[in-house]
């Protein structure tokens, strides 16, 4: 396998844990709740995991648990932002903040040791005859197939379907959408509960792709890289595909770059990833004042429903 192959193999295990978190986050976002609490989402989901291996479990029963671990804090999400109406990025905040302390507190007892179990190869040998990068997508994971699959059914199912159309309708203007018969508050709180699953089964699956241990704070800041990843896909699932795979390319190039033994530091290669993340956020904030960004034009607002005579 030649050096561009390996490093899209790479890329591609680096980027699944961004673009699973990415699409939870997107579909939070596109009903108009803004989910700034990833980071804590996903660390709970890698502690869950973690604990569930620990005890013995099987590796599909630890990734549910890291996912439920998500949706636990997803529910707490929408409680603050829908039902109590609190300022979303305060409680995003707060949740990041309750996440990575609580992680911390239960993952010491198991800091260090080894996670058992592994999350099985999907083989496909015909692909094997593609050249260059045939033998990388002949033996990718279950969990990075799925997450390539479910960008294509998100994007199909928001763009394309009745049930999408309601939930832009709730994003871009929840009074008209209320007006139309749909259920805004109880579309709003199955979407975050579904994002934060999402966002926590990505921190399981790094836990068993990118680290053989529990080790606090591993994450690292890739729930903040996800965050950013859905305003530099536009909210479109697909676009976060190719948005996740060059960040995690620029990650595991900067790997790469140290093991060829360059004199360039390692601190500023890991800043990599982070640094592209700046000028994205920059670059598409000065285009979005030119032409419509895709944000959904209610994100960040509390839906109050007025009372009808």
């Amino acid at each position: 396998m030649g050096v561009m192959a390996q490093l899209l193999g790479a890329a591609i295990g680096e980027g699944t844990p961004l673009l699973l978190a990415a699409l939870g986050c997107l579909l939070s976002e596109r009903v108009g709740i803004i989910n700034l609490g990833a980071e804590g989402m996903m660390l709970m989901g890698a502690v869950s995991t973690a604990l569930v291996s620990a005890q013995g479990g099987d590796v599909w029963v630890a990734l549910v648990c890291g996912a439920a671990a998500g949706g636990v804090l997803g529910v707490l999400h929408a409680l603050t932002t829908v039902t109590l109406r609190a300022n979303q990025i305060v409680s995003g905040l707060a949740i990041t903040l309750f996440g990575t302390g609580l992680s911390a507190y239960l993952g010491k007892p198991i800091a260090g040791n080894p996670v058992p179990g592994a999350i099985p190869v999907l083989n496909l040998p015909l692909l094997d005859k593609i050249p260059w990068i045939g033998p990388v997508f002949a033996h990718l994971d279950v969990v990075v197939w799925f997450s390539v699959i479910l960008a294509v059914a998100l994007f199909l199912y928001i763009e394309r379907t009745s049930w999408g159309l309601n939930l832009r309708a709730v994003g871009d203007s929840p009074a008209t959408a209320d007006v139309m018969g749909i259920h805004v508050l109880r579309h709003r709180y199955a979407y975050v509960v579904l994002g934060g699953m999402l966002v926590g089964l990505s921190g399981a699956y790094l836990l068993f792709s990118t680290s053989p241990s529990w080790v606090e704070g591993m994450t690292a800041g890739r729930g903040w890289i996800a965050v950013a990843l859905v305003i530099f896909a536009r909210w479109n699932p697909v676009r976060a595909v190719f948005g996740a795979y060059l960040f995690g390319g620029l990650d595991a190039l900067g790997f790469r770059i140290q093991l060829m033994g360059t004199e360039t530091p390692s601190y500023f290669l890991k800043m990599l990833p982070y640094v592209l993340t700046v000028v994205v956020l920059m670059i598409l904030g000065l285009r979005s004042r030119r032409r419509y960004s895709g944000m959904p034009l209610s994100l960040g607002s509390a839906y109050v429903r007025e009372e009808r005579s």
